[in-house]
């Protein structure tokens, strides 16, 4: 049931597809790594030959597209979620309002390889450290997830007693008191520290249900 809706679900992506206009690739600088995201990978085609397929993502674009190019030339735009069709499988694309959700090669067989960032992007910094420093990024990683836990569980009880005090929720509902009441100045920086941990995240390409 679930493989139905997934392919359900993919084939309906593909369909937003729209072809390229074959314009070449913008280049990458890496003070662009707060609103973009740049990702590589090379597949072989049909016929033998290799080409370097890249996918382009600008999380301030308010059409909410993304662009595939092959060989540096505009092939595809889709909105997202997007679903590229390429040799022998796809490309799935998917983010967060805080960066990189996923974006994998599916073979047509089922396995999965993620596309590898630009070096200058945030994800490729976070990957370099992590290549560097291995032991102080997983206890990096431990502490984001830490940190994500601590903002559900002191923020979501204050959170709903906000919701509450809505008049159409409060009449329909009542209100409802958080047994936790923390000062704004705690409150400001658990929200900061919650951004941080979730912004780490999603730049290690490794999401988290928390975010």
């Amino acid at each position: 049931m679930f493989r139905k809706y997934r392919n359900w679900k993919r084939k309906r992506s593909i369909q937003k597809v729209k072809p390229g206009d074959g314009h070449p690739l913008k280049p990458y600088h890496w003070w662009q790594m707060i609103y973009r995201s740049l990702f590589f990978i090379r597949l072989t085609e049909d016929d033998g030959t290799s080409n370097v397929y890249a996918v382009d993502v600008n999380y301030f674009d308010e059409d909410e597209k993304t662009y595939l190019y092959i060989n540096g030339k505009h092939s595809a735009t889709s909105k997202l979620p997007a679903t590229f069709p390429v040799p022998a499988g796809i490309i799935e694309v998917e983010t967060t309002t805080y960066g990189m959700k996923r974006i994998h090669y599916v073979k047509e067989d089922g396995t999965e390889q993620q596309l590898y960032p630009h070096p200058q992007s945030l994800e490729g910094f976070r990957l370099k450290f992590e290549d560097h420093f291995p032991k102080i990024s997983k206890m990096i990683g431990v502490t984001a997830v830490i940190v994500l836990l601590i903002s559900l569980v002191l923020g979501l009880p204050q959170l709903v007693a906000l919701i509450t005090q809505i008049p159409f929720i409060e009449d329909k509902f009542g209100t409802f008191e958080s047994p936790i009441v923390l000062p704004n100045w705690l409150n400001t920086i658990l929200v900061v520290a919650g951004i941080l941990a979730t912004i780490e995240r999603a730049a290690s390409m490794r999401y988290h249900w928390l975010v």
